[in-house]
């Protein structure tokens, strides 16, 4: 495989400067990684360039501290980015190789689903398998379709070399691998029973491994709402308190802590948890050729620098001075975003509407056919009785066929059909098992009864699923839009109105002092400490407009990193969702931090 090949053979140099080395560096698991990514670059390759990118980052980052903090701090510090550096290039591939076998693995009952039906209605482990791979998308109908083709010569049908394969990341898919092949050769009588075993097994072993990681995965996400959210901004009111006191605190140090270091810690620890997320179940992918997904780049980036203006406007004249950065950058980018991918959002909600009927369509054709109905017909009845979107395709599909005298997946799936421009492959793998119905005739009405309820099973699976996470991924998204921002403009508020009395009472103070000695030379003296003190309040080195900016900063880089969490977690990281509900918290998350600054400085 490409991964193997040596630096000379690539004609390109490497870290060690040789072949043996790079091949002794490169781990297996990071060559698995890549060659399930399917990239172009070798293991090697990514190891020289994890190297030379964590060499200049570790660069970079010494000279900037060097002249923020100075050299003794320098030296650790780009050791330290450094290392951080060549770690993350290297762990990069296995991390996304990683996500995308969660997004793949969320296949999985479908998959078995269409093996399982396939064999009903012939017990051919071939060609159940050809089926289910060749009606599936995604990495594992893509890995079995390749397994399929490798064994076309042998006697196995591949689905066995396919369930070693992804046995150590989902278990449960050897087990029904193994009943689908029993149920080849066992007795007509006992053939169904083993099917039934071969789906409930999937399903069973999904359920289990989510119950697990919601379990596992609430003592992670508490430590990070605590020393990621709750401790961070519990410590913003200390901070002109401590530059009072006469503890020297740079806004450097404060906005490379809240704006580099903090939110580092939360986009590894995002990434951590995301990785071990055993199974998602993603949104079917809306690409940007579809034909109801316009070109709004320009559109959204107008919208955005106008409302971001707008914002940075009202928040500068009603709030604070200090404010227009955090509202213009929050409202604008938000607004960008959210009229960016709300089309792609729209297509989603109409492929789950077309999918939410899909198992009462099925359940009408499988009874039609069960009674001798020709499937082309059961299909014209399904789109009468049926409302919503799921009736409009089908009565169109129906009509198509009658019409032009086409098959059953020409009436679907071709040019103009109502289904060819709905990526929902529960849609696809329904209108493939009804082309084969239409071959098949009664006996496959059956079959199709059964189809509705393992979509039925399915949707349940995923409901259950998201309500399990629920519980996790509430607590990120409110924190994320409103909880954290309302703290942060709060704790603002305060070291404000701290900044206040301790520069108040200071030059309070000084005045008392120098009437008391009743010397010109101490009533000097107590003005200069009264304005000495002033000027560190409120043109010192951490003034509360810089302190502002920066929290606000960290309050918009939190709405987008725990609302990205969330919705990761929830379902899988799908960059059409996190792009919306991003979009929809950062607007938020901006209003409630300048609303809550406001109403926090009336009240102190």
């Amino acid at each position: 495989m490409s991964e193997t090949r040596s630096a000379d053979a690539d004609g390109s140099a490497t870290a060690g400067g040789s072949a043996t080395a790079d091949e002794s560096t490169a781990s297996e698991e990071l060559r698995r990684a890549v060659a399930f990514l399917g990239w172009e670059s070798t293991a090697e390759r990514v190891v020289a360039a994890g190297y030379r990118i964590g060499v200049a980052v570790g660069a970079a980052v010494t000279v900037v501290t060097a002249l923020v903090a100075g050299a003794v701090a320098a030296v650790p510090a780009g050791l330290a980015a450094a290392v951080g550096g060549v770690h993350a290039i290297h762990r990069a591939p296995v991390w996304l190789a990683s996500l995308r076998r969660t997004r793949a693995l969320g296949a999985a009952p479908g998959l078995v689903g269409r093996l399982v039906l396939r064999m009903r209605l012939d017990p051919s482990t071939e060609r159940a398998v050809r089926f289910a791979a060749r009606t599936g998308d995604g990495p594992l109908a893509a890995a079995l379709s390749r397994h399929e083709r490798g064994s076309a010569d042998g006697p196995t049908s591949g689905i066995q070399a396919f369930a070693r394969e992804w046995r150590p990341w989902f278990p449960a898919i050897d087990r029904a691998a193994a009943l689908v092949r029993t149920a080849a050769t066992a007795p007509p009588e006992r053939r169904g029973r083993c099917l039934d075993r071969a789906l409930d097994a999937t399903l069973s072993g999904t359920t289990d491994r989510l119950a697990s990681f919601v379990g596992a995965v609430r003592g992670p996400v508490s430590a990070l709402y605590a020393f990621g959210v709750l401790l961070p901004l519990a410590l913003i009111a200390l901070l002109p308190a401590g530059a009072a006191a006469g503890v020297a605190i740079g806004p450097g140090l404060v906005a490379g802590l809240y704006l580099v270091v903090l939110p580092g810690g939360l986009v590894a620890a995002s990434a951590w948890l995301l990785s071990r997320r055993p199974v998602a179940f993603p949104p079917p992918r809306i690409s940007g050729d579809h034909p109801d997904v316009p070109d709004r780049s320009g559109r959204a980036l107008l919208v955005g620098c106008v409302l971001g203006a707008a914002a940075a406007v009202v928040a500068a004249r009603a709030v604070a001075p200090w404010a227009w950065p955090v509202a213009g950058v929050g409202v604008g980018i938000g607004t960008a975003l959210f009229v960016l991918v709300r089309p792609r959002r729209a297509v989603l909600s109409d492929v789950r509407e077309v999918e939410r009927g899909l198992p009462d369509a099925m359940t009408v054709i499988g009874g039609d056919v069960a009674e001798g109905v020709a499937v082309e017909t059961a299909v014209a009845n399904a789109g009468d009785r049926l409302d919503g979107a799921t009736g409009e395709v089908f009565e169109r599909a129906g009509r198509r066929s009658d019409t032009l005298r086409v098959g059953v997946r020409e009436a679907f799936l071709g040019r103009g059909g109502p289904a060819a421009d709905v990526p929902s492959p529960r849609l696809r793998g329904a209108i493939a098992l009804l082309a084969v119905a239409a071959r098949e005739g009664r006996p496959a009405g059956d079959v199709l009864l059964e189809l509705a309820d393992q979509l039925e099973a399915l949707r349940d699976l995923e409901r259950d699923a998201r309500r399990q996470l629920a519980t996790v991924t509430g607590t990120l998204s409110n924190t994320a839009a409103v909880f954290a921002p309302l703290v942060g403009g709060a704790t603002v508020a305060l070291a404000t109105g701290i900044e206040t009395v301790d520069v108040g009472g200071l030059g309070a103070g000084a005045a008392a002092g120098a009437d008391a000695l009743g010397g010109g030379a101490g009533a000097k003296s107590g003005t200069a400490a009264a304005g000495g003190n002033g000027a560190t309040g409120a043109s010192g080195a951490l003034s509360v407009p810089v302190l502002g900016r920066i929290v606000g900063a960290y309050v918009l880089l939190l709405a987008a990193l725990l609302t990205g969490l969330a919705t990761g977690l929830e379902r899988g990281f799908d960059r059409t969702l996190v792009a919306y509900r991003i979009g929809i918290a950062l607007p938020t998350a901006t209003a409630t931090f300048l609303v809550a600054f406001a109403g926090a400085g009336l009240l102190l």
